[in-house]
């Protein structure tokens, strides 16, 4: 079973580890019926410098079509400080919190965060997916090292990203005339999956909707606990774990 490390090497090594047990790891199927799927996002404090120590608010939002929003919201303290391919060590205890604090699984999880596309090709998405044992797929503004790329201008299309020739990612148009998306293969997921589910999760907005939920939760978490929500708010967050 997937851990957290709590060190860069300890870190590296299991990456490596989790890469080769998600090449034999089965891909997922989408089960039939309307998906569950949940967005998780991890917000640090305002003009946050991404140092260790500093308070973190994670927040997960499951939606399914017929039912009303889940939401959790986990508070804890940044182990260690923000470096890229190293988000796992940061973020990804929190964001395990968050998520179990659902009160149903998802079918599919979306974290922004990379898959494949990453120094060991483990980045927190696929980590993530490890712990938790579900399919998961990241959505990030920009590829980590795969080659960028830009799609056509419509709503859907997607044009694959590729690092050492083999695609890991994609770039895909959530909405015509905004940015791309870069959906990511993660655990048990690949480029395909990941296109599917960034589209068919996404509405009017250019991010899929459970993930902007999720993130939008986090940061009304954490503008309560920095004092800058008006009292009684509508916008008050659900209850903790802290």
């Amino acid at each position: 079973m997937a851990t957290w490390p709590a060190t860069e090497e300890e870190l590296e090594a299991l990456q490596r580890e989790l890469a080769l047990a998600a090449d034999a790891a089965p891909r997922w199927l989408p089960p039939p019926g309307p998906l569950a799927v949940a967005g998780v996002f991890c917000a640090s404090p305002t003009g946050s410098s991404g140092r260790a120590g500093e308070p973190m608010w994670a927040a997960a939002v499951l939606l399914r079509e017929g039912r009303e929003p889940r939401r959790a919201v986990a508070r804890g303290t940044a182990p260690a400080p923000y470096r890229p391919g190293f988000l796992a060590l940061r973020e990804g205890a929190l964001l395990e919190r968050a998520v179990r604090g659902l009160d149903e699984p998802p079918d599919v999880l979306l974290t922004n965060a990379t898959g494949r596309d990453h120094p060991r090709r483990a980045g927190l998405a696929l980590h993530l997916g490890a712990v938790l044992d579900l399919p998961t797929v990241g959505v990030t503004d920009r590829p980590l090292l795969a080659s960028p790329a830009e799609p056509g201008p419509a709503r859907g299309d997607r044009v694959p990203l590729l690092l050492d020739r083999e695609p890991v990612a994609a770039a895909v148009r959530t909405r015509a005339g905004a940015r791309p998306v870069v959906a990511h293969a993660a655990w048990r997921t690949g480029v395909r999956e990941a296109v599917a589910v960034v589209l068919a999760s996404s509405g009017p907005a250019r991010t899929p909707e459970p993930l902007r939920l999720a993130r939008r939760l986090a940061r009304v978490a954490r503008a309560a606990d920095e004092g800058r929500l008006p009292p009684g708010s509508r916008d008050a967050p659900p209850p903790t774990d802290r």
